[in-house]
């Protein structure tokens, strides 16, 4: 078995939510990096909402994984041979190496890893995708203000969590949006959010709207369907709302939902509202270094929180990525690779 890897690749596109049968793992002789490229070996797989629009044919960002191909993801990787001068056996690397054990890669976009700044799962987590696309939906569109309302959905989650740490520095009033006791406990007490509310209780908008007695100024939008109709009428004037995603639609509109396009356009007019929607590698060139000169010493000094949720094993990643899309994770999900 030395000179196999495995991969799990897209088996079938899924209608409405991904099942198991959407996916299928293989195994196959171990690559050859070529001229140029390294063999890495991978510890740690990212799993997160976007992969489910990669899985769709539907027109969007970046083109869609063919079947066949293995699912796309970025890991946490370990250079294991290198035809390329400037990496050597055991550098540890960021990489966009898929949902594969091994893989042969170009060096391009390949990202060191200093293992000694922060523990190495946080370059896919806080200190990575997630925690700059917070930071940069913030900074560049939420931009909070002291004593403003801030409002975040998923709020326990590795983006919404950071969303309302750095609303909260910036002195602003912060309300999570979580579901089930224990996520608006950990959003309460440990990331010590104003307010919390948890959307699977009874009476969302009533909640909410009496945790917001000021109205709304910035939501941060990340997952769409019933939150958003609850969000919307507290949106107070000049509200600014960066969507980074809509994961309540990922799986299809559906769901019996009026259709609200009409009144959020009214309303969007009536309250000169700023929407935005945003994918974080826009704000990469001019924001992502800022992002860890201000966040990486935070996230060592433990004053910015974080977690992570984490399963072992390649052929896990199915299953922990369809509960992760159905909000069953608690943190950050990653697959540990063996």
């Amino acid at each position: 078995m030395a000179d196999l890897y495995q991969q799990i690749v897209l088996a079938s596109r899924p209608t409405g939510a991904p099942v198991a049968e959407n996916f299928r793992l293989e195994s196959g002789q171990m690559p050859v990096p070529a001229d140029g490229e390294v063999l890495v070996r991978a510890r740690y797989l990212s799993l997160d909402p976007y992969m489910r629009g990669r899985m769709s044919t539907s027109k969007s960002y970046a083109r869609p994984v063919e079947i066949g191909e293995p699912m796309e993801g970025e890991t946490v990787a370990e250079v294991v041979e290198s035809r390329h001068p400037d990496y050597r056996p055991g550098n540890l690397v960021q990489a966009r190496s898929g949902w594969r054990t091994h893989a042969a890669i170009s060096v391009e976009g390949l990202r060191r890893i200093d293992p000694a700044l922060a523990p190495i799962t946080t370059v896919l987590g806080v200190l990575g995708m997630p925690g700059f696309t917070a930071y940069s939906g913030m900074k560049v569109i939420g931009q909070p203000k002291p004593g403003e309302t801030v409002v975040v959905a998923a709020a326990s989650g590795p983006v919404g969590s950071l969303v309302g740490q750095l609303a909260r520095l910036a002195g602003a009033r912060v309300v999570g949006i979580a579901g089930g006791a224990e996520k608006c406990a950990y959003v309460r007490d440990v990331l010590a959010f104003d307010a919390v509310v948890d959307h699977r209780s009874e009476g969302l908008a009533e909640k909410l709207a009496k945790a917001c007695p000021n109205g709304i100024d910035v939501y941060f939008e990340n997952v769409g369907g019933p939150i958003w109709q609850a969000v919307l009428p507290l949106l107070n004037r000049f509200a600014r709302v960066p969507v980074c995603g809509v994961i309540a639609h990922y799986n299809g509109a559906g769901g019996g939902e009026r259709d609200q396009l009409p009144i959020t356009m009214l309303e969007i007019v009536r309250r000169s509202l700023l929407v935005r929607g945003f994918i974080n590698v826009e704000f990469v060139e001019e924001h992502y270094d800022a992002f860890l000169r201000e966040i990486g010493p935070r996230v060592r000094s433990g004053d910015i929180s974080y977690r992570e949720d984490i399963v072992d094993g390649l052929e896990k990643a199915p299953e922990a990525f369809i509960g992760m899309l159905a909000g069953r994770n608690f943190g950050k999900a990653l697959v540990r690779l063996s």
